[in-house]
């Protein structure tokens, strides 16, 4: 099974092609193939964001939210933890590691 490609223009600074024409010759690789290679794991890495983006409503409750905030109408942390819907502890503590004391 062939995957039909389409051609694109690409900008970059002359810096930055200049470095990955040097690893495609080191690498004796094709700049198409290095291109769709980062392409590839770009998509991957934003998976979440386009599963989150295909559930019905999401971006609009998003925009809601936002506008709620910025209105001054959101709620602070504490009180979303006081109603059981965020633990910020938990948060918290995955984000910075703890330390152990020294006897």
């Amino acid at each position: 099974m062939t995957k039909e490609k389409s051609a694109t223009t690409l900008r970059l600074s002359e810096e930055r092609l200049k470095h990955i024409r040097a690893i495609a010759g080191y690498e004796n690789r094709t700049l198409s193939t290095i291109f769709e290679e980062m392409a590839g794991e770009y998509i991957e890495r934003h998976s979440e964001t386009l599963a989150l983006l295909g559930i019905p409503g999401f971006v609009q409750e998003c925009r809601e939210g936002l506008a709620e905030i910025k209105s001054g109408k959101g709620k602070f942390l504490i009180e979303l933890e006081n109603q059981g819907l965020f633990e910020s502890r938990k948060l918290y503590s995955k984000a910075r590691p703890t330390s152990k004391k020294k006897s």
